[in-house]
């Protein structure tokens, strides 16, 4: 069975995905940018905008009954390549102890204002 989580973010609805999908021990995080989703503001700096994305897999994860612990595939998308020395150490907090397999990558985002984007898989055993 499929199960569904939704943070209330107009985007899910107008791009027709959720935020992350539970297929058995399985909890796959949709790409999260760096939103406050209760003011629908973006921050301009890319360390906040990954905290704010990391906050909201924190609670897609937890509502899908998973822990931080679950993760065990990190993917990061940032839209300039200097700003992997400014949310490595963001990173490496959200993480400690964790660990998970990661890749990052540059590239552009759908937005301008957007800076980085996050997904994340989880498993539990």
């Amino acid at each position: 069975m499929r199960k569904r989580i939704s943070t209330g973010s107009p985007f899910e609805e107008t791009a027709g995905y959720s935020r992350a999908v539970v297929t058995g021990n399985w909890c796959f995080v949709s790409g999260t940018t760096g939103y406050d989703y209760a003011s629908m503001a973006m921050p301009d700096d890319v360390a906040t905008q990954c905290r704010n994305a990391l906050a909201t897999i924190d609670r897609a994860l937890d509502e899908a009954g998973f822990a931080r612990s679950d993760i065990v595939r990190a993917r990061y998308v940032v839209t300039d390549a200097s700003f992997a020395d400014i949310v490595f150490p963001v990173l490496g907090e959200f993480f400690a102890g964790i660990r998970p397999a990661a890749a990052m990558t540059v590239s552009g985002l759908i937005r301008p204002e957007m800076k980085i984007e996050i997904d994340v898989t989880a498993l539990r055993d």
